[in-house]
């Protein structure tokens, strides 16, 4: 009886450990994940004065929808990997001109414009 309650609880810890990790900011897809979705605004990503392609606009439409997972996403290592420049990324929804864009969400140490 013992070996089988030790079974158990073994994997209920397992379960739990899975499952915080199964749903973050971006849901089930890592924040590094989603960065590669970004591509199209690597450049815009890195110098404010770079014109932002609409297929990054399009993308960074999509990810405005969970300001969270947007702001995992500009933070995320990938992002910084790639030459993206978080006080320049965030800007890229005002550069869209998203209209329901997250204004005013705090991202670590930015905040939307």
């Amino acid at each position: 009886m013992n070996k089988y309650l030790l079974c158990v609880v073994g994997f209920v810890v397992l379960l739990s450990i899975a499952g915080a990790n199964g749903a973050g900011e971006c849901g089930r897809n890592s924040p590094d994940m989603e960065a590669m979705k970004l591509i199209p605004c690597a450049e815009a990503a890195s110098d404010e004065n770079a014109s932002v392609s609409r297929s990054c606009c399009l993308q960074i439409q999509k990810l405005g929808k969970n300001p969270k997972c947007l702001c995992a996403v500009m933070l995320s290592n990938t992002a910084k990997l790639s030459g993206a420049n978080p006080e320049v990324a965030i800007t890229i929804p005002k550069r869209c001109n998203l209209a329901n864009r997250p204004v005013g969400f705090k991202c670590g140490p930015y905040t939307l414009p």
